[in-house]
C-alpha cells in the first residue's frame, strides 16, 4: 500500500499533509529549538500583526551601454516594466540624439520623463502569525525581489502566503529565526479605514460586536486554542475511563427540569395569510432592540474611554462608532413606523398543525436522554450545547452554553461527586502540561493568579458538606451582609456559594443533599423525603461549575414526583418505560464547558471565551 505522507526531500521541511504550508507552530516550538530547521525552504502563511519598511539607498543607474540584456539572453518571465528598464541606456541615447545641445530644455525633461523609473527598493519585516501557536514568525522581504507595494502588505491583517528560506536573523534580539522570502505566492488585503482591529488593542466588550474577526487578536486565539484542548481533554478523559459517545438531539417535546425556560422551536410563525398577516420588528434582520442596547454599551465605553484620557484616535474612533449607531437606530426606527404592524397572537397558533405536530423546544438539558443510553451501555457522555430563554444579564450565563453531560449505570450519588472531582483535577492537569505558552500569555495580560489556581485545584482535596450545614454556615456569617435572606428549603443564591467557595473554604466544595423543592423532579428522593441526591460542585471565581444527582430508579416515586411538578406525564411515558423494563440505580452529571473555559483563562466574562455568543437581545451574525 502506498504511503499518505507528503514526499519531503531533504532541502524542504515537513509540511501539512493535505497542504505544502508549514504550520507556524511547527516552526517556532520545534523540538531541537528551531535551528534544525534553517537552511530549510518552507511556504508559510498567515495574517499580518505589525510590521514595518527600511528603505535603502536607490539603486544607481546603469551606464550608458549597448543592450544590456541581448535576446539571447534575456531572462524568461519578466514583466513589461523590467524589459524597459532594460532599455534605458537605448532611450538615453535615443534622448541625446534628439536632443543635443541645441535642443530645448523643455524637450529633454519630457523625454526623461517617459523613461519609467524603477520604485525605491525597499525591505519589509512582517510579524505574521497563523493562529497554530503564540508566537509570531518574522518574515522578511526585500521589494527587488518581491514586487509588492508597502500599501499591499504592511496593514495589519493582511494575508500572506510566501515561500522563502528559514535563517537565522541578521540582528541580535529575541528571535531565533527568520523567514527570508523568495516569492510572495498570496496577499489578502485589508480595508485599512474598515478593519476594526486596525486601530490599537480594543476592550474585549467592545470585540464582541465582531465576534468574525476577534479570532485574530492575541487574547481571543489563546482562549479559542485553551478551549480546543480542554474540548480534547474531555473526550480523552472519559474514552480512557470506557465511557461511550452519545450524541444528543437539540429539539426536544420533553421539558428536562420541569421549570427552566425554554425556547419554543415553531415554524407556524413565519407564515402569513391575508387574515392574520404578521408584522416586522426589525429591518434587515437587525432588530431596534439589539440597536438599543448596543448604543447603551458604546455609550458607556466611550464615557470609560474619556474618564481614562485614552488617546485622540481612539476616542475619536469610538465617538464615530457610537454616532453611526444612532443612525442606524433612527433608520429602523423610520422603517418600521412606515410599516404595518399585527402582534402574532400566539394563543392562536394550532401547535397540532406544526411541523412535529405538538410543542418542541431547544433542549435545556440531555440527562434524561441520556439516562435512555445509561440503562442499556453502562457509561454514557455527551457534549453539546444547550438553550436557556433566560433574559438575565449575568457575566456566567448566555442563552447557549455548551455542556458536558455524564450518566453512569451501577452508581449513586458517591460515585458521580467522585468522577466528577477527578474530571476537574484532569482538565486541569491537562492545560497545565498542553499550553503553557498560552497560560504565560494570559497569566500576563489577563490574572497573574490563574496559573498557580489550576495548579492549586489539581493538588487539593474538595471538601463535602451537605446543603443543611452549609445553610448553618452562612447564618453565622457576621462581616458581611447577603442580600437574600437565607432559610432552609430556598435555593443557595450566588453570592452565598461565592462566600462559600471563595471566603471560608477558598477551594472547591461540593454541596449535597438539597430540599427537594429547588432540584429537578427526576432527581432521586432521599429516605428522609425532604431532600434529594443531587449535588453542586462550586469553584472559586466561577461559583456553580458542575451539577449532578442520583436519579430516580423506583417507578412509582418518580410517577408521584412528575404529579408533584405537575407536569404532564404524556411527554414523560417514555422516561417511565426505562423504570418499567429493567430499571437500574445511575447517576450522573453535568459540566458548564464555557464556564470550565472561563476558570482556565482568568476572564471573567462568559461572552469573551463563547466563539459567537447569543443572550438576551444579542445575536447579530
Amino acid at each position: 500500500m502506498e504511503s499518505q505522507e507528503p514526499n519531503v526531500t531533504s532541502s524542504t521541511s515537513m509540511p501539512l499533509m493535505y497542504s505544502n504550508r508549514m504550520m507556524l507552530k511547527t516552526i517556532l516550538e520545534s523540538s531541537d529549538g528551531e535551528m534544525g530547521l534553517i537552511g530549510k525552504t518552507v511556504v508559510v502563511g498567515g495574517w499580518v500583526k505589525s510590521s514595518k519598511e527600511v528603505k535603502k539607498d536607490p539603486v544607481p543607474s546603469p551606464p550608458a551601454a549597448a543592450d544590456a540584456f541581448p535576446v539571447s539572453q534575456r531572462p524568461k518571465d519578466v514583466t513589461c516594466v523590467e524589459i524597459l528598464q532594460s532599455r534605458i541606456p537605448f532611450f538615453r541615447t535615443i534622448i541625446r540624439v534628439l536632443g543635443g545641445s541645441a535642443s530645448s530644455p523643455a524637450v529633454r525633461e519630457k523625454l526623461e520623463s517617459l523613461i519609467p523609473k524603477p520604485p525605491p527598493p525597499s525591505t519589509f519585516f512582517l510579524q505574521i502569525n497563523d493562529g497554530s501557536c503564540l508566537s509570531s514568525l518574522q518574515v522578511v522581504i526585500d521589494s527587488a525581489k518581491a514586487p509588492v507595494s508597502a500599501g499591499q502588505i504592511l496593514p495589519t491583517g493582511t494575508c500572506i502566503l510566501a515561500e522563502g528560506v528559514l535563517e537565522k536573523p541578521s540582528a541580535h534580539g529575541k528571535r531565533t529565526i527568520e523567514l527570508k522570502v523568495e516569492k510572495v505566492l498570496h496577499v489578502g488585503t485589508v480595508e485599512q479605514d474598515k478593519y476594526p482591529l486596525s486601530r490599537k488593542r480594543l476592550p474585549l466588550d467592545s470585540l464582541r460586536d465582531y465576534a468574525h474577526i476577534r479570532p485574530r487578536t492575541t487574547t481571543v486565539a489563546s482562549v479559542t486554542r485553551i478551549r480546543s484542548t480542554l474540548d480534547f481533554a474531555t473526550h480523552t478523559f472519559f474514552q480512557n475511563h470506557g465511557f461511550l459517545l452519545v450524541q444528543l438531539p437539540i429539539i426536544t417535546t420533553t421539558d428536562s427540569e420541569g421549570f427552566s425556560e425554554k425556547f419554543l422551536v415553531t415554524t407556524l410563525l413565519g407564515k402569513t395569510s391575508k387574515e392574520e398577516p404578521v408584522g416586522v420588528s426589525d429591518a434587515d434582520g437587525v432588530s431596534l432592540e439589539t440597536v438599543k442596547a448596543s448604543i447603551k454599551d458604546k455609550s458607556s465605553l466611550f464615557e470609560q474611554l474619556k474618564r481614562s484620557d485614552s488617546d485622540k484616535e481612539l476616542l475619536a474612533a469610538a465617538l464615530q462608532d457610537l454616532r453611526k449607531t444612532n443612525e442606524l437606530a433612527r433608520q429602523i426606527e423610520a422603517r418600521e413606523k412606515s410599516k404595518p404592524v399585527t402582534a402574532v397572537k400566539h394563543d392562536l397558533v394550532n401547535l397540532n398543525e406544526d411541523f412535529f405536530g405538538r410543542p418542541s423546544y431547544l433542549t435545556v438539558s440531555g440527562r434524561l436522554h441520556l439516562e435512555s443510553y445509561a440503562c442499556s451501555l453502562g457509561n454514557v457522555y455527551s457534549f453539546g450545547p444547550r438553550f436557556r430563554a433566560d433574559k438575565t444579564v449575568s457575566a456566567k450565563h448566555a442563552a447557549e452554553m455548551w455542556t458536558v453531560e455524564v450518566e453512569m449505570a451501577f452508581s449513586q450519588l458517591e460515585d458521580a461527586m467522585k468522577y466528577a472531582e477527578n474530571y476537574l483535577k484532569f482538565l486541569c492537569s491537562w492545560i497545565l502540561d498542553n499550553c503553557s505558552e498560552d497560560m504565560k500569555f494570559l497569566s500576563k495580560r489577563v490574572d497573574k493568579t490563574v496559573t498557580h489556581h489550576l495548579e492549586y485545584l489539581t493538588l487539593c482535596s474538595y471538601d463535602k458538606i451537605s446543603y443543611r450545614e452549609a445553610v448553618e454556615i452562612l447564618r453565622k456569617v457576621t462581616d458581611k451582609a447577603f442580600e437574600t435572606q437565607l432559610r432552609w428549603g430556598v435555593p443557595l443564591t450566588a453570592e452565598h456559594l461565592s462566600y462559600l467557595a471563595d471566603d471560608h473554604y477558598k477551594k472547591p466544595v461540593i454541596i449535597y443533599d438539597y430540599p427537594k423543592a429547588v432540584k429537578p423532579f427526576y432527581v432521586r428522593l432521599n429516605d428522609d423525603e425532604k431532600t434529594v441526591a443531587a449535588f453542586e460542585m462550586v469553584v472559586p471565581k466561577i461559583g456553580t461549575l458542575i451539577t449532578g444527582s442520583q436519579n430516580e430508579e423506583r417507578f412509582d416515586m418518580l410517577n408521584t414526583r412528575i404529579k408533584e411538578f405537575d407536569l404532564s406525564r404524556d411527554q414523560y411515558e417514555w422516561y417511565l418505560d426505562l423504570r418499567r423494563h429493567g430499571t437500574v440505580q445511575h447517576s450522573g452529571f453535568s459540566l458548564q464547558f464555557d464556564l470550565m473555559v472561563l476558570l482556565t483563562t482568568g476572564l471573567t466574562d462568559v461572552r469573551d471565551v463563547i466563539p459567537f455568543p447569543r443572550s438576551h437581545g444579542k445575536a447579530n451574525n
